[in-house]
């Protein structure tokens, strides 16, 4: 029995002792295999880290990199640099006080204050400094400061400064574009831009525009030297080519530099050539008397009364230069007669003066590659006086872009195209004009566009050999709701060669000043069109435009070598 009983003991010693050792080898299952997928967990945390927006930003972007911007002769406007930003995840960074101390003995311009407010954020992302230099950011790499890292960007920088910043545009600190063809790439050029698009390269093709920064940078010079000379608070130009629709040169001074870190640019430095409309005074006559030639309602042979003011209710519309006598068409056009063009668009009429206005394009905004566009102003009610007021610019305004390409159009044949900044050829841009008056019309508009650079007020940019053709323009600016007599927008638009026009020029001076060079004169003849003349001869030869010369040129080309002689002596 005794003998019995220590067996079955023995054997329930043995059975727990066996309980017992396979507990503790389920125990040390469980604990490897909880080891083991912490092991696991770990790793791929190590290769694959967790993609939070709120704490990672991507190292490359998925999108294409922009496209570069270039000129029509492949120079570079625009184009990406690699760079790197700084951030920091507030969580993992262990000593505040010495992150701000380190970080800021770093990179001086960081303000303390704004850094600490940062790394003190719930959030587990937190920008330190975007787009810092390489020396920069080996600097904050080798501190060493947990939590603190970069990620690689790219930046968007402008070789030329600013010569093409009105037209180039820039982009914020994401390279989205804010301004110019910057935005449009982003915007409504969306599908151009992709047309770019290289996916297998991972790159785009260059945007070439139509601008050449030859004459771009004549244009600013001569521009710049013309608002010094006279006193200007502001000036622009504009070179087209009248057959595509081509903007070779845009330019508005003041400008800026699209490089600059703070784009907090004044309203200053806007884009005068298509965010601001002007009354560009006797520019808009041009249109008038294409619009009474086409209509047929009068002829070069066709004589207006300018002996006396033109009186309309209490308005009296004078001339500024008064002939008190019946003048021919050609001379209204020369002497730049109010009184006479009035008279020309109320022989018109009123709705046929609206119609002709709406088919040459003024009554609408302009809309080119550039988003900045101004809407024009017209008068609120089209009475008489409104007509004959508006015939020679008065009270209605418009971007001095979309004057010139009204202008392109009635001296190129009569096709209006639209200006473009992008690459166009003659063929194209034939297809997409519409015809906005006779060739016939055309032609004569030519022909007193020549006579005025002869013997009228744009004689000043008659540049020999390249019968240049113009208009001129001067206009009080409205100044506290009145117009004021002392502050003027001085314009000149014309052309060359004039028997067969390549290019148009357009230069407006906002408030020049009259100077003893100008005897005592603030209008354009004096200050706009010599400007434009400095530019044609510049740029024709850039442009490949040879000069003819007549006998009556090369008499002119005798006189001036006699007299730099005799000036010698």
């Amino acid at each position: 029995m005794t003998e019995g009983m220590s067996a079955k003991a023995l054997e329930e010693q043995a059975s727990r002792r066996l309980g017992g050792q396979n507990r503790i080898r389920l125990l040390g299952i469980c604990f490897a295999a909880a080891f083991l997928a912490i092991a696991a967990q770990l790793t791929h945390l190590t290769l694959f880290p967790k993609s939070d927006e709120s704490s990672v930003r991507p190292v490359v972007e998925d999108r294409l990199p922009r496209p570069d911007i270039v000129d029509r002769n492949g120079v570079l406007l625009a184009t990406d640099v690699a760079v790197a930003s700084i951030f920091a995840d507030p969580s993992k960074i262990i000593d505040i006080d010495e992150a701000v101390e380190l970080l800021t003995a770093t990179m001086p311009d960081l303000n303390a204050r704004d850094l600490r407010r940062k790394l003190t954020t719930a959030k587990r992302f937190a920008w330190i400094k975007r787009q810092v230099s390489p020396e920069e950011r080996d600097a904050v790499y080798n501190l060493g400061i947990p939590g603190v890292s970069y990620v690689n960007e790219r930046r968007r920088v402008y070789p030329q400064g600013r010569l093409g910043a009105h037209v180039t545009g820039y982009v914020d600190l994401d390279n989205k574009g804010i301004a110019g063809i910057e935005q449009y790439l982003d915007n409504q050029g969306a599908i151009y831009t992709a047309s770019l698009a290289d996916p297998a390269e991972h790159r785009s093709a260059p945007a070439q525009l139509s601008v050449d920064m030859r004459v771009q940078a004549t244009m600013i010079d001569e521009i710049s030297d013309a608002i010094i000379k006279f006193g200007a608070i502001a000036g622009g130009g504009i070179v087209m080519n009248v057959k595509t629709g081509e903007i070779l040169s845009l330019v508005s001074l003041p400008d800026f530099n699209p490089n600059q870190e703070k784009k907090n640019f004044t309203r200053d430095q806007q884009n005068r050539m298509t965010s601001g409309v002007y009354e560009l005074g006797s520019v808009i006559k041009a249109v008038t008397f294409a619009m009474a030639l086409d209509y047929g309602t009068a002829s070069l042979e066709s004589r207006f009364d300018a002996r006396y003011p033109l009186v309309i209710g209490s308005a009296r519309i004078s001339d500024f230069r008064p002939q008190r006598r019946v003048l021919t068409l050609p001379e209204v056009f020369t002497f730049s007669s109010n009184i006479g063009t009035a008279r020309m668009a109320l022989e018109v009429g009123t709705e046929r003066h609206q119609e002709f206005l709406r088919r040459v394009g003024l009554m609408d905004r302009l809309q080119t590659e550039l988003p900045e566009s101004a809407r024009p102003l017209l008068p609120r009610r089209w009475s008489k006086l409104a007509t004959a007021t508006a015939a020679f610019g008065h009270g209605f305004a418009v971007q001095p872009l979309q004057g010139a390409a009204v202008v392109a159009g009635l001296i190129n044949g009569g096709h209006l195209i639209a200006p473009t900044l992008l690459r166009r050829s003659e063929q194209d841009a034939l297809a997409l004009s519409r015809t906005i008056v006779k060739p016939e019309t055309s032609a004569l508009l030519r022909q007193l566009f020549r006579l005025n650079a002869q013997v009228g007020s744009a004689s000043k940019a008659d540049v020999i050999g390249y019968r240049v053709g113009g208009k001129t323009g001067t206009a009080e600016k409205v100044v506290n709701g009145r117009y004021s007599k002392d502050n003027r927008i001085t314009s000149f638009i014309g052309a060359f060669p004039m028997d067969d026009p390549q290019y148009l020029v357009l230069v407006m001076l906002d408030e020049p000043k009259a100077t003893p060079g100008t005897y005592g004169f603030a209008t354009a003849g004096w200050n706009a069109v010599p400007t434009a003349g400095k530019v044609i001869e510049r740029i024709a030869p850039m442009l490949g435009v040879e000069p003819v010369f007549s006998a009556e040129d090369l008499e002119k080309i005798a006189k001036l070598e006699a007299k730099q002689a005799t000036e010698k002596e």
